[in-house]
């Protein structure tokens, strides 16, 4: 089933972001290669794809788990959390229906 995890970030966390990105993507890529990854972003502060400094205010992930409390763990270990990056992530069930 899919789950979508949807983290919310703390104010003020672009450097956090920055260094941790490249661990947070690499995770995503094992998602992707496994054929598991949906999608996945994340959501800018402001209304433009390159939001420089204003940074972004969370992530999105919707990906395949084996189970809820599979891809719950999945969310905790995620480079993000350690780094102090997201203050708040909520790991929900989640239907495809279109595409």
């Amino acid at each position: 089933m899919f789950y979508a995890i949807i983290a919310e970030d703390r104010p003020d966390s672009l450097s956090l972001r920055l260094d941790a990105r490249p661990a947070h993507l690499a995770r995503l890529e094992a998602l992707k290669s496994e054929g598991r990854l949906l999608l996945a972003g994340p959501h800018p502060r402001v209304d433009n794809d390159d939001p420089g400094p204003a940074g972004f205010s969370g992530s999105l992930v919707v990906a395949e788990f084996a189970s809820l409390s599979e891809a719950e763990a999945w969310a905790n270990a995620d480079p993000y959390v350690s780094a102090g990056v997201y203050e708040n992530v909520v790991v929900k069930p989640f239907k495809r229906v279109l595409p």
